[in-house]
């Protein structure tokens, strides 16, 4: 680990360098939260077809953290539509942001999430969400250090 990582556009030839980190982060949310987070059997295939819609789409951000020539982390967000009650027709959503164990806190992560935001201005959307599990305090950090504030609860009453 010397390289200090640098933050880019995501292409298809890194899809399969994500896919293991998309393991990774969908297991940590199933940890966390069962109900919630309960994922398919085959959720890295899925990403695996998603990604690279998002990445040939003009209205999603897809990027990596690269490192000594590695893919270390990851963002996938995307343009989602409001329901037309609201006055904001449209909105980024950030999905997903990863970041390798050995790579955390060197300001990776907070690169990725304010490139993202870069790149969402220049989409010309006026909002960007996401939602970050109830007991993972190191993302809610993370977004609010880069202006990001709480803007509900999200509540679960599982009936299963």
């Amino acid at each position: 680990m010397s390289a200090e990582p640098a933050v880019r556009d995501a292409i298809d030839a890194d899809v399969s360098a994500i896919l293991p980190m998309v393991r990774s982060i969908c297991s940590m949310h199933e940890k966390l939260d069962p109900p919630r987070y309960a994922m398919l059997p085959n959720v890295v295939s899925m990403y695996e077809s998603w990604l690279p819609m998002r990445i040939a789409d003009g209205n999603s951000v897809v990027l990596v953290g690269e490192a000594d020539r590695k893919i270390v982390a990851f963002l996938v967000a995307s343009v989602e539509t409001n329901i037309p009650i609201y006055r904001l027709d449209r909105f980024g959503f950030i999905h997903d942001v990863w970041v390798e164990p050995a790579w955390r806190g060197r300001g990776i992560a907070k690169a990725l999430a304010l490139r993202a935001v870069e790149k969402f201005r220049a989409i010309g959307v006026k909002q960007i969400r996401l939602e970050t599990a109830t007991d993972n305090p190191g993302a809610r950090a993370l977004f609010s250090s880069c202006g990001f504030r709480v803007a509900n609860v999200d509540m679960l009453l599982d009936l299963a």
